[in-house]
């Protein structure tokens, strides 16, 4: 996976794409990654961990009234949560996650591994769900930054 990062990141280093990230279920796992390649601060702007409904709702202005319909971990809060980092941070690109990593916290309609991925390029806005079928949070926590990545490099093509 390192390899792959590394190559996303030094695409974006290349086209001179700056990028933000608001992570909540990988806290700060995506960050970890673009940081540790040679060259990222060029491109990485921020990178918000907001991992609980209050610093959502303070940090990256969700409405409360979105997290009290549908829950943090949905796609109106993911949305939400990209449309407002791509308004703080001014990065060609912003990326939002928001999950359960488990191994408790889930129920029927939102099981543990549900994760949304949120992207903005030029006010065009993709919200993927996936639902991982991982027990292990750290399983989870990978397979979504992974996800992530895979995400962001169809954004820089």
């Amino acid at each position: 996976m390192k390899l792959i990062i590394k190559k996303i990141i030094n695409k974006l280093i290349k086209k001179k794409i700056s990028f933000s990230v608001a992570e909540s279920c990988t806290g700060g796992l995506i960050s970890h990654y673009i940081t540790s390649v040679s060259g990222s601060s060029k491109i990485f702007d921020m990178g918000l961990i907001t991992y609980s409904n209050k610093s959502k709702i303070k940090i990256l202005k969700v409405h409360n009234e979105i997290i009290n319909k549908y829950g943090a971990v949905s796609e109106q809060c993911c949305k939400s949560m990209v449309k407002n980092l791509s308004k703080i941070s001014k990065s060609k690109i912003s990326l939002s996650i928001t999950g359960i990593a488990g191994p408790s916290g889930g129920t029927k309609k939102k099981p543990v591994g549900l994760v949304y991925i949120g992207i903005i390029k030029d006010k065009k806005i993709i919200i993927n769900k996936h639902l991982f079928k991982y027990t292990n949070r750290k399983a989870v926590q990978k397979s979504a930054t992974f996800q992530a990545f895979r995400l962001i490099s169809s954004f820089i093509k």
